[in-house]
């Protein structure tokens, strides 16, 4: 798929209802994620991390780039921008956000708004160690195969929900982060 491509169909196309349905049990925090999708000309790869061993929370996931909410950030657009700035030194006007996907309630009591942005191929990216063990990225169109994208429905505290899981050569890609491209692949699928 290629960037014009998915603008026509991110912009075009009803946002549908979330794949996910696990709700947290108490007050959330606010928090945003940037889902990086790095325009190569001829297709487009999602950037992702891997989030260092040492971490109190989601340690050693496979994540996007994001964080809670601050006092000085102007919009959840703008805490993505700001925490991807942090984590890979993604500089805040490289990249074009087009829109944002549902949010998502996770087990560690944050509500998670996904920011969806295009970056060009030639940022330099740099890992801040304290959070970000590795970069790395992904080709959409394995996320676009539904093959690639597994489900399955769990018991927790008597209540039923998905965790979706995509499993990428050595990585597994699940939880949250599965669920989000989940949302992003159904969003711009051909079939929308």
């Amino acid at each position: 798929m290629t960037k014009n491509e998915l603008l026509q169909r991110f912009q075009l196309n009803q946002l549908s209802q979330p794949d996910h349905n696990y709700q947290y049990n108490g007050t959330l925090k606010q928090a945003a994620v940037l889902i990086p999708l790095i325009d190569h000309r001829d297709h487009m790869e999602v950037l992702l991390t891997t989030r260092s061993k040492h971490l109190t929370h989601h340690a050693g996931q496979v994540s996007f780039p994001g964080g809670k909410v601050e006092l000085n950030d102007t919009s959840l657009a703008a805490t993505a921008l700001r925490e991807a700035n942090e984590e890979i030194a993604l500089p805040l006007d490289a990249a074009k956000v087009i829109g944002q996907l549902h949010p998502y309630q996770t087990i560690s009591g944050y509500i998670v708004t996904p920011i969806v942005a295009i970056v060009e191929s030639n940022i330099q990216y740099k890992a801040d160690t304290n959070e970000v063990a590795e970069i790395f990225q992904v080709p959409l169109n394995h996320f676009l195969n539904a093959s690639n994208r597994h489900t399955i429905s769990v018991q927790q505290q008597g209540r039923s929900h998905n965790i979706h899981f995509v499993p990428y050569k050595n990585y597994h890609i699940w939880g949250a982060t599965a669920a989000m491209l989940n949302d992003l692949a159904i969003h711009i699928s051909y079939t929308n």
